[in-house]
C-alpha cells in the first residue's frame, strides 16, 4: 500500500485532537520516542493513552507477568493473558490500538547494568513501584538530561511531577530519600528498601488517572502546549476527596 494511504490512517486516529494542536506539533509527537518503565496499573494506562494520542515510538519495560491480582486495575490484563509477560502482551495489544507505532518490549528489570539502553529516549515515564529502581532511573535521567515524568499511588492517593533540567529539586531531594548524595552501595539500597512496607493497597481508578496524567504531560512537553507540572511542584489527589486535586510545592 502506498505510504500516503498508510499515513492517512494515522491522521484519522488523531483527527479529534487536531483542533487542539497544530499539524507540526502532532508531527513532533509522531516523531518522538517515549520509554515507559512499568506496564502495570500506572504504566498500562500511560502506554494506552500515548498510543491513542499518536506517539511514534514506544519502549515498554517490565520484568513481571500478569496474574489475577492485576485485574482490578491493569488495563492490559485479562484472563486470557494470565502468566504471560506484561511487556510482550502490551506490545501485541498495541498493534490493535494503533498499528502505526513502533513498539519495543523489554522483559527485564532496570538496573545500573542495563539502564544505558534508555539513552535514546526523548522522555521517560516512571511507572514503577520499586524505590531503588526509581532512584537509579531518576539519576540516569538527570545525568543524561532526559525529562522524567514521575507518578506514584497508594490506596486512594496519587501524585505526579516532572523532573528535567529546569527542575530545582531532584527526585531524591523532593521526597527526602536518604540516598541523596550517596553512592548506591548495597547498604544504601537496603536503607531505601526499608522505606517501603509490603504491597501497597490500590483501587482501579487511582493508578489509571495517574497514568493518563503522565501521558498528557508527555504530550504537553513534546508539543509545547500548556504548562508543565515541574518539580518542586507536585500534582496530588485523594479520590475519597475530590476537592483534594491540587498542585502543591514541596
Amino acid at each position: 500500500m502506498p505510504e500516503r494511504f498508510i499515513n492517512m490512517g494515522y491522521w484519522e486516529i488523531v483527527s479529534r485532537q487536531m483542533s487542539i494542536v497544530t499539524k507540526s506539533q502532532q508531527e513532533r509527537f509522531k516523531e518522538s520516542k517515549i520509554t515507559v518503565v512499568g506496564c502495570g496499573g500506572i504504566g498500562g494506562s500511560a502506554i494506552e493513552m500515548l498510543a491513542r494520542m499518536g506517539i511514534g515510538k514506544l519502549t515498554v519495560i517490565d520484568k513481571d507477568y500478569f496474574d489475577f491480582s492485576n485485574l482490578n486495575r491493569q488495563l492490559f490484563s485479562s484472563t486470557d493473558v494470565l502468566r504471560e509477560d506484561k511487556a510482550k502482551v502490551v506490545k501485541d495489544k498495541l498493534r490493535l490500538i494503533n498499528p502505526y507505532i513502533e513498539v519495543e518490549a523489554k522483559i527485564e528489570e532496570i538496573n545500573e547494568n542495563n539502564i544505558s539502553e534508555l539513552k535514546d529516549s526523548d522522555i521517560i515515564i516512571d511507572a514503577l513501584d520499586n524505590l531503588v529502581t526509581r532512584v537509579i532511573l531518576s539519576r540516569f535521567a538527570k545525568e543524561n538530561n532526559i525529562p522524567l515524568i514521575h507518578g506514584a499511588i497508594n490506596g486512594t492517593l496519587g501524585q505526579m511531577t516532572v523532573f528535567d533540567k529546569e527542575s530545582t529539586k531532584s527526585y531524591e531531594e523532593l521526597f527526602a530519600i536518604p540516598s541523596k548524595g550517596k553512592e548506591l552501595t548495597d547498604d544504601v539500597k537496603k536503607e531505601i528498601k526499608s522505606l517501603t512496607y509490603g504491597v501497597p493497597p490500590v483501587i482501579g481508578p487511582v493508578p489509571n488517572i495517574i497514568g493518563n496524567l503522565q501521558a498528557f504531560e508527555a504530550f504537553k512537553y513534546i508539543t509545547d502546549i500548556g504548562t508543565i507540572t515541574r518539580a518542586p511542584k507536585l500534582l496530588s489527589y485523594d479520590l475519597l476527596n475530590l476537592n483534594s486535586f491540587n498542585i502543591v510545592e514541596l
